[in-house]
């Protein structure tokens, strides 16, 4: 069997001996959304031509998921691209002309996304009441104002007190709410609607952030991420037309659907039984049987590799770090894995004959007034709609028909998707007309929902810097293996890519983008003397 260690005399050159007889370096992708697509384009695009790209499921796209029903397309993943200004997925759609279609509506500047900033945001209280317009601009401004400063710990390095926790969510509410008691302009019933939004805008802000809870999101961390200058995008034709133009470039040999990864047995660690199964595989060449990586597939089969590139999101890793990486994945990789967070914020569509709200209404924001004093956000598995924040307007309805998109989020999205659709139908229903004081709402024509947290590929949404973790954790769980400072084993065997390895940008489809193209990059700076 050939050998693929590195010669005593060249213990500095990166590459195999195989490598510089100028062979081209296998490359295996593991996952084909936006992270994986974008690694090899670029990879593709700089001259390598042994690129593999594996994928689990049925279709490109990962987290991106646009559903056509009738004449419109439905996000069930990423909707928006998060700013313009160096944006590379605003440039993909800008110069593949997939923005023509959106209206001024749907370019939306703020902090937080809706359909469209047509319009005004109703916020109703469980009795069936709207909140007066002039409260909610009242509390908005003034938790905008607190949000500010939650950014400050971060940017400014200002110490974070021992009374917050480190946490978002507990400092956030302990001082809005110590601001909207000590208000001496309002009466105490209008104390007790702003207290009780205090919750409402946590719900929403744990729909943003893709956590169970803002108290489980780190205070000291929450300003790193960076927002692009520039508006909030929809897409009017789908966010899969992003990947599809990714994938334009990609020959259709290279990826491989519906085959999905064991383990990947690295730092020529290929135990005998792979060895034996090699040997007895007519199919595999003799100087395959020495590689760096087999990629061991569900189906048995072994897929030999100079470097793979791991793009799976932080929700399998999390599942399945100890039986998809042999070796073991070193200490330090592990626990920024187990530190970072993520969790799940999953949508419900419910499409109307006619609409039942106004013209002027661009969201349902739900308030429950018995949240008032509320610490947690947890609730007992039977009420797990508490937990569903607002539903959104879809506009222009030329486009969407009469359609509202609910958000839930954390341990009560992963209940929501256990039941089945009449019961989500019906239970947000009677949401509706309870908090719209309107018995006579029907009962929606269809349902469209996603199910992030429970499907085994993904396991989440996206991730989100959690109480206890840094941005440092970002940083190791982006770095590739085997570390180059403690070993004389050829680098770069197995890189990590994907949303969450981006410290600046996590959570975002950008953020995933540019981590693909960082890995094809460190390849690319790798091998440029093949490569010309």
């Amino acid at each position: 069997m050939q050998s693929c260690e590195i010669s005593a005399d060249s213990t500095d050159d990166p590459l195999s001996s195989g490598l510089r007889r100028k062979r081209q370096p296998r490359i295996v992708v593991i996952g084909a959304g936006l992270a994986g697509l974008s690694a090899a384009k670029a990879l593709l695009e700089s001259g390598f031509t042994d690129v593999t790209v594996l994928e689990a499921t049925d279709r490109i796209g990962g987290r991106v998921q646009s559903v056509q029903l009738g004449h419109a397309t439905f996000e069930l993943g990423a909707t928006w691209i998060h700013g313009s200004h160096g944006n590379p997925v605003y440039h993909l759609a800008e110069d593949n002309g997939l923005l023509e279609e959106t209206t001024d509506s749907e370019r939306s500047v703020g902090r937080i996304s809706l359909y469209s900033k047509n319009g005004v945001a109703y916020h109703l209280t469980n009795s069936g009441q709207r909140i007066p317009k002039d409260v909610v601009e009242e509390f908005s401004d003034l938790y905008n104002e607190v949000y500010n400063l939650t950014q400050e710990f971060f940017q400014r390095g200002k110490p974070v007190n021992a009374e917050s926790q480190n946490s978002v969510g507990v400092f956030t509410r302990d001082v809005v709410r110590k601001r909207v008691k000590a208000d001496p302009d309002d009466t105490e019933a209008v104390k007790r609607l702003k207290l009780a939004m205090i919750q409402q805008y946590l719900k929403v802000e744990s729909c943003e952030s893709s956590s169970h809870s803002m108290d489980e999101v780190s205070l000291s961390e929450f300003g790193e991420w960076t927002e692009i200058p520039g508006a909030h995008h929809v897409i009017p034709c789908g966010f899969i037309k992003i990947v599809e133009i990714l994938a334009r470039s990609i020959p259709k040999s290279v990826i491989q659907l519906r085959k999905p990864v064991k383990c990947i047995h690295w730092n020529q660690s290929v135990s005998k039984e792979i060895e034996r199964v090699a040997d007895h595989n007519s199919d595999l060449p003799e100087e395959n049987k020495g590689s760096n990586v087999f990629v061991e597939c569900e189906d048995c089969e072994f897929i030999p590799a100079d470097h793979v590139i791991v793009t799976v999101s932080l929700g399998v890793l999390k599942k399945r770090h100890e039986s998809l990486f042999h070796p073991r994945l070193p200490e330090e990789k592990v626990m920024a894995i187990e530190k970072l967070g993520i969790n799940t914020t999953d949508k419900i569509f419910l499409e109307f004959e006619e609409p039942f709200w106004s013209s002027e209404c661009n969201s349902i924001q739900f308030v429950w007034e018995d949240e008032a004093e509320s610490e947690s956000l947890t609730y007992p598995e039977e009420l797990w709609y508490k937990k569903i924040c607002s539903f959104d307007v879809l506009y222009p309805p030329e486009r969407y028909g009469h359609v509202l998109s609910g958000w839930i989020c954390g341990e009560e999205a992963l209940i929501m998707e256990k039941c089945d659709d009449e019961t989500v139908a019906e239970t947000c229903t009677e949401m509706l007309r309870k908090f719209t004081g309107n018995p006579n709402i029907p009962k929606p024509r269809r349902i469209l929902r996603s199910s992030w947290g429970s499907n085994p590929h993904f396991r989440g949404s996206y991730s989100y810097t959690q109480v206890g973790s840094s941005g440092a954790d970002v940083e190791k769980l982006a770095k590739p293996l085997p570390y180059a400072e403690s070993s004389k084993s050829p680098p770069m065997q197995v890189m990590f890519s994907g949303e969450a390895t981006h410290r600046k940008y996590y959570s975002t489809t950008h953020g995933a983008v540019l981590s693909g193209q960082r890995e094809a990059a460190r390849l690319i700076e790798m091998y440029q003397d093949l490569l010309q």
